[in-house]
């Protein structure tokens, strides 16, 4: 039994987890989460993927402490423990795509990556920097 949600292994909010700790979009094997029902829905689920988390872990905290799946109350909230904060978090789970093109990471890494492909500048450093830090 993992103590924390991000650390359950072969669960789909280790892999939504692991995704958002590398900067990488949500796994393509998952069904995607579309946001709040509306008219033309796409496919997906109907909630956000920072509900999701959230969700997971407030369930995880309000299950009794002596059964299998507590998460201990001394844990910080997940989004603390993913290193994020609201802001950041909600940008970079709407408006991604219009934040970074080619290149997604620390600005160390984009920095190697410009590097590395002979780039003069790259799209993205400065919003790394805010939303990746």
């Amino acid at each position: 039994m993992a103590k924390t949600p991000e650390t359950s292994n072969h669960t789909s909010i280790q892999k939504r987890t692991e995704a958002i700790q590398q900067h990488k979009r949500q796994p393509h094997k998952l069904l995607p989460f579309v946001g709040n029902p509306r008219q033309d829905m796409p496919q997906g689920i109907a909630f956000s993927l920072q509900d999701y988390c959230e969700l997971v872990d407030t369930t995880g905290r309000i299950i009794r402490a002596d059964k299998a799946g507590a998460i201990n109350s001394a844990h910080s909230p997940i989004l603390r423990r993913l290193g994020l904060c609201e802001e950041q978090w909600l940008t970079l789970t709407t408006e991604f795509e219009q934040h970074f093109c080619y290149a997604v990471g620390a600005e160390q890494m984009m920095q190697a990556f410009k590097t590395h492909t002979h780039r003069k500048r790259i799209a993205g450093i400065r919003q790394a920097m805010r939303l990746l830090s």
